[in-house]
């Protein structure tokens, strides 16, 4: 269906859509001219032609967890003999491994641990800063959640230890989709919507920057989805503190809530309408590594202006039966082949360079490569 007329000029003017714009974009909008609204409002945030990466690496220090979430296929519950926690003579060879690939950040991850208190974070953190001069960009609202509840702490208490001892940055981990009806269905302790959102308002509260993200395709509705992007816009409303967005599709393989994967067309729909929606968010990053390098590259085109994380080491989705990987230099690659220029950054998107597999090389782009902005005169 094609969008209205008063749908297009809001955007284009940089106006807020309503819910029920959003839902009716999501359910009816005509494919093309949704990716073409989605990038104009790229263009309009990024007037460059660069595409932001970082390299880092993704560790789950455990796989021990008591939430026991039916769309994952990674956790173990005690006592099971396949649950690990990793020791810093393994976290060392991890995290010099990805020092020597260039990388200047550590995602750590990992599950409701149900032994380790705030003292084995403090301890872990003050380690790792000590020992390495890496970003720390680590746990999710629920793991802090589940940090502050073990320690007998207010979460103010529990994040403002956390940060002094070495923590820079939450990743958007665990909001899967904000809706209690879906948490309901999806995860048996992994927190109420309220809860995920109350983490990441106090953290920004703090002074310290987070990401958002949605794992959609499962149980919820296009509604839902629609509420999960406006409960995001109404906090950045308030804190200003996400960097960016990042979505992606449910991995239905080896999980308890199986089903079929979304198609690519249904990611660019839901990928596009998040770019419109969240107007507060300066960054949307593409899933790759969900999707694969070509949908990546369309993803650039449907309102994403970043490319995720070279993404060293992955375990939770490739559990789930998703195998996409890129060297550095073939996300560089790609990245100019969609016609834009690649640069590496940091986590609050500070550039901090050329791809290192590239040297001195100035890519060339294509002809035309800001005919994107079409949409905005």
């Amino acid at each position: 269906m094609p969008i209205s007329e008063d749908v297009r000029e809001k955007v284009k003017a940089g106006e807020r859509v309503s819910r029920d714009e959003a839902v009716t974009l999501l359910r009816d909008g005509d494919f093309l001219e949704l990716g073409m609204l989605a990038d104009a409002v790229r263009w309009r945030k990024h007037p460059e032609p660069i595409v932001t990466y970082i390299i880092d690496r993704n560790i789950n220090y455990t796989n021990v967890c008591t939430a026991q979430c039916a769309f994952c296929a990674f956790y173990r519950d005690l006592p099971s003999s396949e649950g690990y926690l990793l020791g810093k003579e393994e976290l060392s060879q991890k995290i010099e491994e990805t020092m020597a690939l260039g990388g200047r950040q550590i995602l750590l991850q990992g599950g409701l641990h149900p032994d380790l208190g705030i003292e084995y974070y403090e301890e872990l953190f003050r380690w790792m800063k000590a020992s390495f001069p890496i970003w720390v960009h680590g746990l999710s609202p629920a793991e802090v959640q589940h940090i502050a509840r073990v320690s007998r702490l207010s979460l103010e208490e529990a994040l403002g230890r956390l940060m002094e001892a070495g923590l820079d940055s939450i990743p958007g981990g665990g909001a899967e989709i904000l809706s209690d009806r879906v948490r309901r269905v999806i995860g048996i302790a992994k927190g109420s919507t309220a809860e995920w959102l109350e983490v990441m308002e106090v953290a920004h509260g703090l002074g310290m920057k987070t990401t958002a993200t949605m794992m959609f395709g499962h149980v919820e509705t296009l509604e839902e989805r629609v509420d999960h992007l406006l409960h995001l816009r109404d906090l950045q409303d308030r804190t200003g503190g996400f960097t960016a967005f990042i979505a992606w599709t449910f991995q239905p393989e080896n999980t308890a809530l199986a089903g079929d994967e979304l198609t690519s067309f249904q990611y660019l729909r839901t990928l596009a309408v998040s770019r419109i929606v969240l107007d507060n968010f300066p960054s949307v990053q593409a899933s790759w590594v969900t999707q694969g390098s070509k949908i990546g590259q369309v993803s650039l085109r449907f309102g994403a202006n970043d490319f995720g994380s070279l993404m060293i080491e992955e375990n939770v989705v490739s559990a789930a039966g998703s195998h996409f990987r890129l060297t550095e230099a073939e996300m560089a690659r790609a990245i100019q082949e969609a016609g834009f220029i690649p640069k590496r950054r940091t986590m609050d998107y500070q550039i901090v360079g050329d791809p290192y597999c590239w040297s001195h090389e100035t890519p060339e782009l294509p002809p035309g490569h800001a005919a994107a902005t079409s949409l905005a005169g």
